[in-house]
């Protein structure tokens, strides 16, 4: 189990304390999709950010698995089994398809293996194992190629920081399955999706840095609408 505890992030612009994250207290349980919502600037995607260490927060704790891991640097985070997911891909210049993938999953793979991961994002692995991952790719290509790291990973916890950007509509149709997939691990998502709110087992309401909203998806979906939550759309990227 991931907790977090009385978790405050801020920071100062002009001379003045800007708080970003008002005391976010949440548990995340093992083998659930979780969803974060709301609007931008919420301060999701930090929250995201502070769990996979990127960002240290100013108090508060995190704890996994009963150890507390708050000061715990990305690459700790990582061989304890965090995986994270940019909501820019990042690129590698030099670095091929199938280097990643080994990279991630830690071992060599064979083509079968990359196939396997690649074929999941809606990828051929004889097309694109050895293609450099640069700016030549396309943002959808990217964001496909950076989601099959995380499969290959095969890690205990995956952050997913809005991963319908730059997919286009017959990826994003595939996106919802490979979710559904990974329901073995621990899933957190940040997401103005519908459909992939409609996926979460638990849907987290953010707003001007606070929980306003959490809960079933059954009991919170019904609860949201444009004033809440911002950009809820029924496929629609933007």
């Amino acid at each position: 189990m991931l907790k977090i505890n009385d978790l405050c992030y801020s920071v100062v612009e002009n001379g003045q304390e800007k708080k970003i994250l008002k005391n976010i207290n949440l548990s995340f349980e093992d083998n659930k999709i979780y969803a974060i919502t709301g609007h931008n600037g919420s301060g999701k995607s930090t929250l995201l950010k502070i769990i996979m260490g990127i960002v240290l927060p100013n108090n508060g704790s995190i704890v996994y698995e009963n150890k507390e891991i708050s000061t715990l640097s990305i690459t700790e985070r990582a061989k304890l089994g965090f995986s994270y997911a940019f909501q820019q891909p990042v690129t590698y210049k030099g670095l091929k398809v199938r280097d990643l993938l080994n990279i991630a999953s830690g071992e060599q793979q064979n083509l079968a293996a990359m196939c396997d991961v690649l074929s999941k994002v809606g990828l051929c692995a004889k097309d694109y194992i050895d293609r450099n991952v640069d700016e030549k790719l396309s943002g959808g290509e990217l964001k496909r190629i950076e989601l099959a790291s995380v499969l290959a990973r095969k890690s205990k916890v995956n952050l997913f920081d809005e991963p319908e950007a730059g997919i286009d509509l017959w990826s994003f149709e595939n996106l919802t399955s490979l979710f559904e997939n990974l329901k073995g691990k621990t899933n957190i998502i940040v997401s103005h999706q519908k459909r992939i709110l409609e996926i979460a087992d638990e849907i987290i309401v953010l707003n001007n840095g606070e929980i306003v909203l959490q809960g079933e998806r059954q009991k919170v979906l019904p609860m949201l609408s444009i004033k809440t939550c911002g950009r809820l759309r029924e496929g629609q990227n933007g």
